[in-house]
C-alpha cells in the first residue's frame, strides 16, 4: 500500500470501546475492498475474506469495492473463480478505477448488482508478459499469455454480452471507458449518482 497508514476506527458497544482497522470494520458490514494492485498476496486476502463471508452467511451479499490499477491475471482469475463459486450474491462497485484484468472482477458481480461511481474508469487491454530465457521458454510464455487472454475474453464475454471477437479488437490497444461507457459496454449495470448537488 505504498506506505499508506491504515486508519483505525472505534466501535462503541455496551461492553466498551473496541479499536479495529478500517478493513476489519468494513468486513463486519460484508464489504471487501480492493484498493491496490492485485498480486498473489492480495488475492489470497480477498479470497479469504469472501470465503469467510460465505461461511458466515451465504444468503447475505458480498460487496466488493474496486479501485485497482490491475495486476496479475492469474491472481485476478483466482478471485474471479471464488466470486463465481460462492453461493452468496456478489455486488461489485468500481469506486475509482478497475484497470486491466480487474475489470473482470467488476463485471463478475451478479446481474443488476454491478455499479460504478460517476468518475470511475475502466481500462481494457490484453495481458502482457516479460520475456526472458531461452527461445523455447519464450515460446511457452507467449503461449501461456495467449491462453490467459482467451480465458479473460471468454469470462468478459459471459458477463458483458460482447462477443469474443469484439473483445479481442477492443483489447488490442488500451481502451479507457468512462462511467457511462462502462455501463453501455456491459461491464456494469448502473452509474451511482448522488442526489446531493456538488
Amino acid at each position: 500500500m505504498s506506505g499508506y497508514v491504515i486508519p483505525n476506527v472505534v466501535n462503541r458497544t455496551p461492553r466498551g470501546d473496541r479499536v479495529t482497522d478500517v478493513y476489519s470494520r468494513l468486513l463486519e458490514e460484508r464489504i471487501v475492498y480492493l484498493g491496490t494492485e492485485l498480486d498473489d498476496g492480495v488475492a489470497n486476502a480477498l479470497i479469504a475474506q469472501v470465503l469467510h463471508l460465505e461461511a458466515e452467511n451465504p444468503e447475505l451479499p458480498v460487496n466488493l469495492y474496486i479501485n485497482s490499477t490491475g495486476g496479475s491475471p492469474a491472481a485476478v482469475l483466482a478471485v474471479y473463480d471464488t466470486l463465481r463459486f460462492v453461493r452468496a450474491p456478489v455486488a461489485t462497485t468500481c469506486v475509482g478505477q478497475a484497470f486491466s484484468s480487474t475489470a473482470l472482477l467488476l463485471a463478475a458481480g451478479d446481474p443488476g448488482q454491478r455499479a460504478v461511481l460517476p468518475h470511475a474508469r475502466v481500462l481494457l487491454h490484453q495481458p502482457a508478459g516479460q520475456g526472458r530465457g531461452t527461445i523455447p521458454d519464450l515460446i511457452l510464455a507467449a503461449d501461456e499469455i495467449l491462453a490467459v487472454r482467451a480465458e479473460l475474453e471468454e469470462a468478459l464475454s459471459l458477463h458483458t454480452g460482447q462477443d469474443v471477437a469484439t473483445l479481442r479488437r477492443d483489447t488490442d490497444r488500451d481502451r479507457i471507458l468512462r462511467a457511462d461507457e462502462v455501463v453501455a459496454y456491459g461491464l456494469a449495470d448502473t452509474v451511482i449518482r448522488s442526489d446531493v448537488p456538488v
